[in-house]
């Protein structure tokens, strides 16, 4: 009778997943949105009455959903058809919205830390659309605590008279939603500008020295090949911005790629796989550390990272309240998330009616509040355990002891005494790596 103990198979990943289908790939929160509830409501108007946790920053977001077209892979709230008294409406509601909020014991008294304008197409509004609105926002809240204003812009919507208004008012991030420099590629996915007006736009905001200017690129939209991307590296390079962020490209339920493909019976999208959209970011990494950038976060290299921040992420990353405005937006105040409602008229009638638009809502308890911060700080590609270990009291290395084993048997984490870390190859596929995290209750289930 032999005595040898068998050698068990190498543990190895799961197969990458192929194709891309329909569905939620980039992790934005936790619990799962498809948890919020709108019976939880009640929860949102009670952390509004009791005071903040002393400390905490306090951000605002604000939705512009507006924009000249709807890009065929856009799964936000947005539209193509409002006149200017429709935007004016929208913009008052916004401000009364804020304006409710400043009275509440959890907003009174705090001055903002960072200030977020998505969308849509922040400047899709015009230069006296946003003077009213900056000021209205600045007359309820005061802004002299604030460390960063981040601006998304379509190039295409940018004038010099427009540049110059922005940043008078105060924005120190200008991100530049690229997305390709190829004119075929911009059409066939709905974008509404061109490559020229990418130059165009960009050469205004450096004369006009904007603190940080990003450059937004998508890896894997319709049609992209490889010396496509390649040239898009190449040329972001030329530009040289303080910033570049990359997503690989998605295909949620509400997008118009999804419609197309199941009126057309199809189950994978007409966009690169997993596999090529991961090589394709990973080679716009290494060519731009060759020239200096650091990869700061999953989708994030920066020229300088000792100059270069993100405040909004980083500091939503770890717990700040996060007061969100306008339609179909998403927030966190006092330990409670919050979804305001997703459709213009019945958004706008509830706030001139003097009420809170909230949708829906979700209060995490003290683990999930844990596994959402973890998760979250996952994607900068490491993290400390005495901070979580101060701040929640278990240590994540005991707390996650199982799927952080499961990471390192798959060869993509490892723990060097206070500091994990996620290797290339795991940042690299963060997202479908963090759902290791979730509670049972929360895998496998639609994330949105």
């Amino acid at each position: 009778m032999s005595t040898t103990t068998p050698t068990p198979p190498p543990v190895t990943a799961p197969p990458l997943e192929k194709q891309t289908t329909v569905g939620n790939y980039f992790v934005s929160n936790y619990p799962p949105f498809s948890f919020w509830k709108q019976e939880d409501v009640g929860d949102l108007y009670a952390a509004l009455e009791r005071p903040s946790r002393p400390g905490n920053p306090l951000g605002i977001y604000l939705h512009i959903p507006f924009c000249r077209k709807r890009c065929h892979f856009c799964y936000f709230r947005v539209y193509t058809d409002k006149d200017s008294a429709a935007i004016k409406a929208y913009i008052d509601a916004t401000l009364k919205e804020l304006a409710i909020y400043a009275n509440k014991p959890a907003i009174r008294g705090r001055k903002p830390n960072f200030v977020y304008f998505g969308g849509g197409t922040p400047s899709y509004l015009s230069v006296d659309q946003l003077k009213h609105l900056f000021g209205g926002m600045k007359a309820l809240l005061p802004w002299d605590d604030i460390e960063e204003v981040a601006f998304e812009a379509e190039p295409g919507t940018l004038t010099d008279h427009k540049l110059k208004a922005i940043r008078e008012l105060g924005v120190t991030r200008l991100s530049l939603g690229v997305e390709n420099f190829d004119d075929h590629i911009l059409e066939i996915n709905g974008r509404a500008h061109h490559s020229k007006e990418i130059a165009r736009a960009y050469g205004y905001a450096r004369e006009l020295d904007f603190p940080q200017i990003n450059i937004d690129l998508i890896a894997g939209m319709v049609e992209e090949t490889e010396a496509n991307w390649q040239d898009c590296i190449r040329k972001t390079i030329a530009m040289s911005p303080d910033s570049v962020t990359i997503y690989e490209m998605e295909i949620p339920y509400n997008t118009t790629i999804y419609k197309q493909m199941k009126a057309e019976g199809k189950l994978v999208a007409p966009v690169a796989d997993w596999e090529t959209k991961r090589g394709w970011v990973n080679y716009a990494f290494n060519e731009l550390e060759k020239v200096g950038y650091t990869i700061t976060s999953a989708y994030t290299a920066v020229k300088n990272p000792q100059r270069t921040k993100f405040i909004y992420r980083d500091r939503l990353w770890a717990g700040a309240d996060l007061l969100s405005l306008g339609v179909a937006s998403f927030g966190h105040i006092n330990g409670t998330h919050y979804q305001n409602h997703h459709d213009f008229d019945p958004y706008v009638a509830r706030v001139q009616a003097g009420e809170l638009p909230i949708h829906r809502a979700l209060t995490p308890n003290d683990d999930e509040r844990l596994i959402r911060e973890f998760v979250l700080q996952l994607k900068l590609g490491h993290l400390s355990r005495d901070y979580f270990k101060k701040k929640f009291g278990p240590d994540p290395a005991e707390r996650f002891a199982v799927p952080l084993q499961t990471l390192k048997d798959w060869g993509f984490l490892t723990i060097d005494g206070d500091a994990i870390r996620l290797n290339r190859e795991g940042l690299l596929q963060v997202d479908r790596l963090l759902h290791e995290f979730f509670l049972p209750q929360h895998k496998n289930v639609r994330y949105a």
